[in-house]
Parts: structure tokens; sequence; C-alpha cells
């Protein structure tokens, strides 16, 4: 069984992931995603992967079988594990847990080569539907705290299969880096009555300098002070908390937004590799008035070294604004 280990510093917790334990001599060769031969997530190898939580299929064709446009099966090799109890227990100073969660993979295409800039808009959006279907079920779970999204695109970005997909996991505890974000918004509530992200919101549309697109529901811009150079954030331009609530048209207008911002920057950047992350409310939180859900994107363009560990600062070479003129002239 893995574990959450809470730093008793900075409060930070760590998932001591037993099962996927190595020994050292295993750091020391890289292995590359497999580019050829056999792949679990292709159609036909339906018996290679556990068995599929959820599936969009055209027509009767039966679970586990080909026939789908898209799947979700839970990770083989999980960093949370979805039996048993929490058992949440004090060592000395330290505190721990049972890593007790869900650890999903969502297969977004049958297609090995593609990938989220390449398929269609209707095939992103049931990717955007996959992600709620999945949050709206995991929810009924009172172990659950907090359900994160996120895709890892090419090696250098932590993809380990080169088919597309993108994982979700459901964690006991909210993260750091949310609590951060939950913590800085209500802050500001507090002081202001308003939204911080929809400030920022009415501040980027009046500015204009840092809107890379947007669209009758969402807005995609540059942050102010980004982590990472040519990182964008996508926001609903109405006020929401919690990603699953969203309706019909907002997701086909996401998906569209989504989809035209993966096309700019494999122009601009050459398809480079790169994380995105979905941040949205708390399970137990979804009418906040103080947070807003977004994704972030980031190309992994510059590798985070020793003075960013060290200090928590990241340098970012490219500005901004910059980064949003480039990729807000792209042709695509």
């Amino acid at each position: 069984m893995p574990e959450l280990r809470k730093d008793p510093i900075i409060g930070r917790w760590v998932i001591i992931s037993t099962e996927r334990g190595k020994r050292p001599s295993e750091f020391l060769v890289q292995h590359p995603p497999t580019k050829d031969g056999f792949c679990p997530f292709c159609p036909g190898n339906e018996d290679k992967t556990p068995q599929e939580i959820l599936a969009y299929r055209p027509d009767d064709s039966k679970p586990n079988t080909t026939g789908w446009n898209l799947r979700v099966v839970p990770n083989k090799y999980p960093a949370l594990r979805i039996e048993g109890g929490i058992d949440r227990e004090g060592d000395g100073v330290y505190d721990k847990m049972n890593g007790v969660g869900a650890h999903e993979v969502i297969i977004e295409s049958t297609n090995h080569k593609d990938t989220l800039s390449s398929i269609s808009e209707k095939q992103f959006e049931d990717v955007l539907w996959a992600y709620r279907d999945r949050i709206i079920d995991l929810k009924k779970d009172p172990r659950f705290r907090y359900i994160l999204i996120f895709k890892n695109y090419g090696e250098a970005a932590g993809a380990s299969l080169e088919h597309p997909h993108s994982q979700l996991i459901a964690l006991p505890i909210i993260p750091k880096r949310v609590v951060e974000e939950l913590d800085g918004s209500l802050e500001y509530y507090n002081y202001k009555e308003r939204c911080i992200f929809c400030d920022i919101i009415r501040q980027e549309i009046m500015q204009g300098v840092r809107i890379v697109a947007e669209n009758q529901d969402f807005i995609a811009v540059t942050p102010y002070a980004p982590k990472a150079a040519f990182e964008i954030w996508i926001l609903p331009k109405k006020h929401e908390s919690a990603f699953e609530n969203g309706q019909r048209h907002e997701y086909e207008n996401l998906a569209k937004l989504f989809s035209n911002i993966l096309k700019r920057m494999d122009k601009v950047l050459n398809s480079p590799p790169y994380n995105f992350i979905l941040h949205t409310s708390p399970l137990k939180d979804g009418n906040s008035q103080h947070y807003h859900w977004h994704f972030e994107i980031m190309p992994t363009l510059v590798k985070v070294a020793g003075f960013e560990w060290g200090s928590g600062f990241y340098i970012n070479p490219t500005p901004p604004e910059e980064a949003a003129k480039f990729l807000r002239e792209a042709k695509v």
C-alpha cells in the first residue's frame, strides 16, 4: 500500500509509492516511450489494460472490446490505491496516512499517432466530458477531497507512452499548490468581496497584451507572473469554481479554444512537450465565490535547476507579453 507522508515544516504531502519502488540502478538508465511495436492503449489490446470504467462508443459494442472512441481505465501502476481506509496516524512529529485514492487513464483516441492538437473539436469535447463524468462519479466517495486532472505530452514532460492519453488522480487531501491558490483568492475576496480571477480576466481584456485567444465563454492568457516560458491559462469568463458544473455549450466552446491554443503552441514552438493541469474546487466546496477553475498549460522549454529547487523562484526567459504576441499572431 502506498503512503502519504506530510512534511512537518512546510505542510506538503508526499506520495511514497512503494509499488513503483525502484532500486538505485534503475534510475541510471532512462527508458524512452515506445514509438513502435506493442501499445496497450491501441484498439485490439483492450484485454491488456484493467477493465474500463467509462467508454464512449458509437454503437452497441461490448465493454472492453473494440468499437470505442474514448476509454477510461485504472492506471496499471497507480500512485494511489482505491482499496482500503485512510487510517491517519502519527509517527512522532510526523503524520502519515494510507495512500488511498484513484488513479485513472483517459485514452483520448483510438489513433496511436493522434495528439490533442490534431483530433477534431468533437473528439476534444469528448475528452472534456470524460473529465466531467469521472469527477462527478468520484465525488460520491467520501474518502476523496480533491481530483487533479493532468496531461504529460512528450518524453521531456514525463510521458511514458506515446498513445494520446491524460490522467486523473483522486486524493484524500488537497494539494499544497491548490491550497495556496485557495488561500490567496479567499484573502482577496475577504478584502474586496470580488473573485480575483474575475478581476484578472477583466483587466486582461481591458489591457489586451497578454490575451492569446478568446471566444464567447473562455479566454486564454499568458499569466502576468508565469512559472514557465509560454505558460498559458484558460479560464471561463463567467464565474464558476467547479469544472464539472459546466453546460453543454460551454464544453463545446472550451474544446474549440483549447484545440486552437495547442495548435498555436505547435506552430510557434514546433510541437513542444508540455504539461497541463486542471485546477478546480475541492470536492466539498463546489460553489465557491472566491475561487475560479482554470487550466494551466506549461510547455517544457527550460529545465528546472538548483536555484529553482532551492528558492521556489522560477526564472522565465520570455516575458508573457511577448509570448502572447507570438501565439496570438500565429497562423493556424
